[in-house]
């Protein structure tokens, strides 16, 4: 198994490859996962939707025709999705986009848009909803479904080089983290696109999308008999330290800055090492 991995590592991230995740913050990899690894994620999945958590949210509106369904943390308690993030080539891949010696599991996302959800996710920057600092780190969004060009996650090229920007909720644009007017706003990518380097891609099951948790990004809706089931995985890497907030981090880590103190790696059962450059 381990061999196949460190195969397909080497077919898949290529130098190229590297050099474009640091420029552009934000690269598809074509074919990383088998098909009996999506099949597991696609276990994983369905059992989530079954069984969602606490911190599961509806994030679309009531009167949309679809629906966009959102959890967040649930490795611990959903063996499929622990066996795809051990077991997977998620974690070497990870390793050779950040760099350094090691790779930690920082959290799992769900995300499932069903036929005719017309809510867009729109442009954000995901490091200022959460409780950590440093830049390396990289966010895996993994379809199981085929994702058409309009309903894939777009990026804004090389924006995890820019500034931190206002993070705001989804539905009604309320800034709910950091106090209004400490970071600048977020331009209005959407009404202006062709002044942004945007890039995206069609994907299908197993491909993937890897981006840095600062990258600008936004996806729009699906329509037609269009399913798009993804789960997203992050990774964070030596340089990550943890940074507690005065408000509800997205996702939330309840307790943590009583064990964890700020500045501190993030040396913790919730984050667990997953790879090392010494291992390969």
């Amino acid at each position: 198994m381990l061999q196949d991995i460190d195969a397909r590592i080497e077919r898949a991230l290529t130098p190229e490859l590297i050099a474009d995740f640091r420029r552009d913050g934000a690269v598809c990899i074509r074919q990383l996962f088998t098909e009996d690894e999506i099949a597991l994620l696609r276990e994983g999945i369905e059992h989530n939707l079954a069984q969602p958590s606490p911190r599961a949210k509806v994030a679309s509106r009531p009167d949309d025709p679809g629906w966009f369904f959102e959890d967040f943390c649930n490795w611990q308690d959903n063996d499929a999705y622990r066996r795809f993030i051990d077991g997977s080539a998620a974690p070497a891949a990870a390793g050779a986009l950040m760099g350094g010696e090691t790779v930690r599991l920082y959290h799992d996302h769900l995300l499932v848009k069903e036929p005719n959800t017309r809510q867009r996710t729109p442009w954000h920057q995901d490091q200022p909803y959460c409780n950590i600092s440093g830049s390396q780190n990289v966010s895996m969004w993994i379809p199981v479904d085929p994702v058409s060009r309009e309903s894939t996650l777009e990026f804004v090229a090389g924006s995890h080089l820019g500034p931190w920007l206002m993070p705001r909720t989804f539905m009604d644009n309320q800034a709910k983290w950091f106090p209004e007017g400490t970071l600048a706003d977020l331009p209005d990518i959407e009404s202006n696109r062709a002044a942004y380097p945007i890039i995206g891609w069609a994907l299908e099951p197993g491909d993937l999308v890897c981006f840095n948790m600062l990258t600008l990004h936004a996806s729009g809706g699906v329509g037609g008999n269009t399913r798009r089931r993804a789960f997203s995985v992050r990774f964070i890497g030596d340089d990550v330290r943890h940074a507690p907030r005065r408000w509800r981090t997205s996702p939330d880590f309840p307790g943590l800055d009583a064990q964890l103190p700020e500045g501190a790696p993030m040396d913790h059962p919730l984050f667990p090492v997953l790879w090392r450059a010494s291992a390969g």
